[in-house]
């Protein structure tokens, strides 16, 4: 074969094996701006689209604005699933959608800070078969709904980009990767990356707003005389009001039995009822352990088949009559309601908008999992829990949750959400006062006994603060309808266990020392609304606690 011959033919066997990489055809990349800039992400301060998009456009620097305007283009050589292809040739498109996704890292001043592999559901699944370019907001003025947002929002609120993006001037580097879930984590090579200057300005918080709030008298409480470090509340309220925790409502710390910190914000006071969502599940929890101290109900071991004719409801299995009371405290029943999965036909919002919530759980398949084995979050479970109260407590559960809980406790101004058949809702939305809820919080405490009197007994709260799943590896624990979860600080760790509400309402109750703490705030069904509070816990409360007693 003639030299010119084999080039031609070693070139063209090369094109062929490199077209051949690809799984499907992606767009013709035509764009000039992005023939440009192919491997770039370039920074926007307002919307536009590819076609419109000029050089002019793209920032180098910026003045940062939580409420302003900011994203970026990212310009690709190829389609998402070509990338997932190289990291796995043998796999459908498919297979490559349903495990791989786009890889984001975000540096600040040279350090990561955070790196998220985006959910396998966000984007458009025809978009990464062929495109080659990705718009992203970051910052919307306007609200723009996008998954880039709330990317954002975890990189921002839920990973230090807050702390790291303090005030001063810092560079803000993004990098984009593929990534594919197989046996193992498999990522590709930076397909595209950029950076930007951001100047964040500093804000003049007046003192009176960073000042430690005073103990006002008539709190029902003993005020603590112990000492606290001041420094690190009032670095914690100076977070707090520069909006770099938000939406928080009130703070309130007991410590001994006595209220040692009580701090109200964005317009909310000691007066104020708390809408914290989730929170009231665990008064489901502490009412059943009171109906069965006081024999109305046998024990949390009894059968659903014990309240119900389980065959008068649609999807009978004789499974569905052994689940327990227990399995329903402890998110293990096995019926088919997963509120963190949206497809789930028993998430709460399939519930709602029905005119018996008791009839919509009770008509739910069982799955073929084992009750007491596999944990799902699953409000309307919850509340049948309260459903079984009602029909076996006298007078109902209205006057039993009064008589024998928030009378002893000293609660009388309390709010319950109703289900459609005006019965209190133990699927949350409870409201109270944040020293109320602390009451409640003091109560498993004091090992069930307020003022001398025993409302819950010691074996129903070691139950209750009990870890029915040790080995789950995407949570710390869980109880009857309480959280666990172990605080580090140094090199000492605090174990608690919580109720925990939507927005990132908390009520504390520490194993370990005597502290109780009730957080209550209104960053409803925002990405960053635990984290957030549990980094003030960690890294402000529990340390203010700490060096106060050293």
């Amino acid at each position: 074969m003639k030299p010119v011959l084999l080039l031609i033919f070693i070139f063209t066997f090369y094109l062929y094996q490199g077209q051949n990489k690809n799984i499907v055809n992606p767009e013709k990349i035509e764009n000039p701006i992005q023939k440009n800039h192919i491997g770039k992400i370039v920074f926007v301060n307002k919307t536009i689209a590819l076609e419109n998009l000029k050089d002019s456009d793209f920032l180098s620097s910026s003045l940062f604005q939580e409420n302003g305007d900011l994203g970026i283009h990212a310009f690709f050589d190829n389609s998402l699933v070509n990338y997932l292809h190289q990291l796995e040739p043998n796999w459908t498109v498919d297979e490559l959608l349903k495990n791989g996704n786009y890889q984001f890292s975000f540096y600040v001043d040279g350090k990561l800070i955070h790196k998220e592999n985006l959910n396998t559901g966000a984007g458009i699944a025809d978009h990464k078969k062929v495109k080659t370019t990705l718009r992203i907001p970051l910052l919307s003025s306007k609200n723009e709904d996008s998954w880039g947002r709330y990317l954002w929002m975890r990189f921002y609120m839920s990973h230090n980009g807050i702390d790291a993006l303090s005030e001063g001037n810092h560079t803000l580097k993004i990098e984009i990767r593929p990534y594919l879930n197989a046996s193992t984590l498999k990522t590709g090579s930076v397909i595209a990356e950029g950076q930007i200057n951001l100047n964040v300005p500093s804000q003049n918080i007046p003192e009176h707003q960073i000042a430690i709030q005073p103990i006002q008298s008539n709190s029902g409480w003993k005020v603590s005389q112990e000492k606290i470090n001041t420094e690190a509340i009032r670095n914690l309220n100076k977070k707090i009001a520069e909006n770099r925790f938000k939406n928080i409502t009130g703070i309130v710390i007991i410590k001994d039995g006595k209220l040692l910190l009580e701090e109200y914000f964005n317009g909310s006071g000691r007066d104020s009822l708390q809408d914290t969502r989730s929170v009231g599940k665990s008064f489901s929890s502490a009412l059943t352990g009171i109906a069965v101290k006081e024999g109305y109900l046998k024990s949390e071991n009894q059968n659903l088949k014990e309240f119900y004719n389980l065959k008068q409801f649609k999807n009978y299995s004789s499974q569905k009559e052994n689940v327990t009371i227990k399995n329903l405290l402890t998110m293990s029943s096995g019926f088919d309601g997963n509120d963190e999965n949206y497809e789930s036909p028993g998430n709460e919002e399939n519930m709602y908008p029905t005119e018996n919530w008791v009839n919509f759980t009770l008509d739910l398949p069982i799955t073929e999992n084992t009750p007491g084995k596999n944990w799902s979050y699953f409000t309307a479970g919850v509340v049948v829990t309260g459903d079984i109260l009602d029909k076996s407590v006298p007078q109902g559960l209205k006057n039993y949750a009064d008589k024998k809980l928030f009378q002893p406790l000293g609660i009388t101004n309390y709010k319950w959400q109703f289900t459609p058949q005006q019965k209190p809702s133990l699927a949350g939305g409870l409201r109270m006062k944040a020293l109320d809820f602390a009451k409640f919080g003091q109560l498993y405490s004091n090992n069930g006994v307020w003022e001398g009197k025993t409302i819950l007994s010691k074996d129903w709260i070691k139950k209750s603060f009990t870890n029915y799943f040790p080995d789950r590896q995407d949570f710390e624990g869980y109880g009857y309808l309480f959280w666990r979860k172990v605080y580090t600080v140094g090199n000492s760790s605090y174990e608690a266990f919580q109720s925990s509400g939507n927005g990132g309402n908390k009520i504390i109750i520490f194993t370990k020392i005597p502290v109780v703490m009730v957080i209550t705030a209104q960053a409803y069904n925002k990405p960053y609304a635990h984290s957030q509070v549990e980094k003030m816990v960690q890294e402000y409360l529990l340390p203010a606690l700490k060096m106060g007693n050293e």
